[in-house]
């Protein structure tokens, strides 16, 4: 069984056995690493797309082919596991692949792309060739959305589907807001309940993330913190602000053992902050109300990480439930008890970092 750690891929599995391969998006291409089974230690097996900065790894689940989303330099498929890869990027206009994910239409994939510039592309014959959705570039105030970093241009950041109707799609921009169509993308609507009172321009949104027996239940991380939905996005509850344990969050799983059960990854504070400190100060953290309260994930992580958690992945078998996390130093930790222990598997990777969030913490 394979798991994939990528900034802005799929994060969750469900499978048979616990994990045998890790495939770690990373400044550097994708390491993959390999044990013999349960309980034996991580190696690094080997290296694919070695000088591609990797944004995004997406192992679709019906067909079971790889996808690769590059920072600056397009989209990637691999058939055979990942020891071959070709560009596929036919119909797409920017290079910057930022996200990629799938959903599954009458049994079959359709794939979705996000890139920066904020475009939003779908593919129906598994990559080959895309078609922009441009009702999305419809919305009001698009000139307004931007990104702190140069270039300052705004991203799509996470792509997310109810699960009771495929044709509900929610997008989040970074930095430009949350946007829901419930028409397959012909027309959409913002959802900027969360944003803050005083400042509706700010709509920092990182993941959408669905309670998986309860779609009316949703999460987004932000460079806000935290905010809680429970109906479908039409308002919000701030959960956690700046001033928590993790002010600055990204990665997000929920157990589906236990909906009420999150885990979240994250800085202390935001990015601007690391450009002069040269540290984020970050960690994993559990929540067992469904984001109320939280507490740090388990024994076995660094009390003190300068680098932050930029990646995490939950996979779940029978009798068990795992996480993996990745970081810009290129450390990677895994858990194989729920969160309650960790170790480091890996270390001295290159960077996994979303786009230049490894320089700030050099």
């Amino acid at each position: 069984m394979t798991v994939c750690i990528s900034p802005n891929g799929r994060t969750t599995y469900s499978e048979d056995a616990p994990a045998r391969q890790l495939m770690v998006a990373t400044l550097d291409g994708i390491t993959v690493l390999e044990r013999e089974g349960p309980g034996a230690d991580w190696h690094v097996a080997r290296r694919t797309l070695e000088g591609l900065h990797i944004s995004a790894i997406h192992l679709e689940p019906l067909r079971g082919a790889l996808f690769a989303g590059v920072h600056g330099s397009g989209l990637y498929r691999s058939t055979d596991g990942g020891y071959t890869w070709e560009e596929k990027t036919r119909g797409m206009t920017p290079d910057h692949t930022y996200t990629i994910t799938s959903v599954n239409r009458d049994g079959a994939p359709l794939l979705w792309a996000g890139t920066e510039p904020s475009h939003l592309f779908r593919s129906a014959d598994y990559g080959e060739t895309w078609e922009e959705v441009p009702s999305l570039l419809g919305v009001p105030d698009t000139d307004k959305w931007t990104f702190p970093a140069p270039p300052h241009t705004g991203h799509v950041k996470n792509v997310a589907f109810d699960p009771r109707d495929k044709y509900t799609i929610y997008v989040g921009i970074e930095q430009g807001g949350l946007f829901k169509s419930v028409d397959d993308g012909k027309t959409w609507r913002e959802l900027d309940d969360y944003s803050r009172p005083d400042d509706r321009a700010y709509k920092d949104v990182h993941r959408i993330v669905i309670h998986p027996t309860n779609p009316d239940v949703m999460y987004i991380t932000s460079g806000e913190g935290l905010y809680g939905s429970a109906d479908a996005g039409e308002t919000w509850e701030h959960l956690s602000g700046r001033e928590a344990r993790i002010g600055y969050p990204d990665a997000l799983v929920i157990s589906p053992r236990n909906p009420n059960v999150m885990y979240m990854g994250g800085a202390n504070q935001s990015p601007g902050v690391w450009r002069t400190s040269h540290e984020a100060r970050s960690t994993i953290m559990r929540s067992e109300d469904g984001g109320r309260t939280w507490d740090i994930a388990g024994e076995g992580l660094p009390d003190y990480m300068r680098a932050n958690m930029e990646a995490m992945s939950l996979l779940e078998w029978p009798g068990g439930l795992s996480l993996y996390a990745g970081n810009t130093d290129g450390d990677v930790f895994a858990s194989e008890d729920e969160g309650a222990s960790w170790a480091c598997v890996a270390s001295g990777l290159a960077p996994v970092s979303k786009v230049g969030h490894y320089r700030a913490l050099r």
